[in-house]
């Protein structure tokens, strides 16, 4: 039980960490970071509204709330669905994709920062190894955090 209220520590610490920095420097909490990066990943950088709600791990409300504030900065567009009026897309505006790359370089270098300070090389590889074994991690081996 030690290494998971380790886990769930050092998560909290670290995203309260890189929120507040990427916040202060780009004006974007790590959701706004993480939906900008989903967005530019997308074909024609637009995804259903639901779908990027899955993505991060939010609720139908929760997503809303978050595209709300990005709609509200220019950085994301609403879109309707032509052939279905029940389906709203989330659009990544040039902007947000602006924004994006801006923030994208900073806040890599800040988590490659954190991480080597503390672990080496060999060490990052096999912590990568062993969180990958996780539900829901597989889906993230490989990704980097730029657009």
């Amino acid at each position: 039980m030690s290494a998971f209220s380790r886990l769930l520590r050092a998560h909290s610490s670290l995203s309260r960490e890189l929120s507040a920095r990427l916040f202060t420097d780009h004006g974007l909490t790590i959701n706004d970071y993480e939906a900008l990066l989903h967005l530019s990943r997308a074909e024609e950088g637009r995804m259903r509204r639901v779908d990027l709600a899955g993505l991060l791990l939010l609720t139908a409300s929760g997503v809303t709330r978050l595209l709300d504030g990005l709609e509200a900065a220019g950085l994301v567009e609403r879109a309707s669905c032509a052939s279905d009026r029940r389906v709203t897309y989330a659009v990544l505006t040039e902007a947000g994709r602006t924004r994006l790359h801006e923030a994208s370089l900073s806040h890599v270098a800040g988590v490659r920062a954190f991480f080597e300070a503390r672990y080496s090389g060999e060490e990052l590889k096999q912590l990568a190894g062993l969180l990958g074994r996780l539900p829901g991690v597989a889906e993230a081996v490989g990704e980097d955090c730029t657009a």
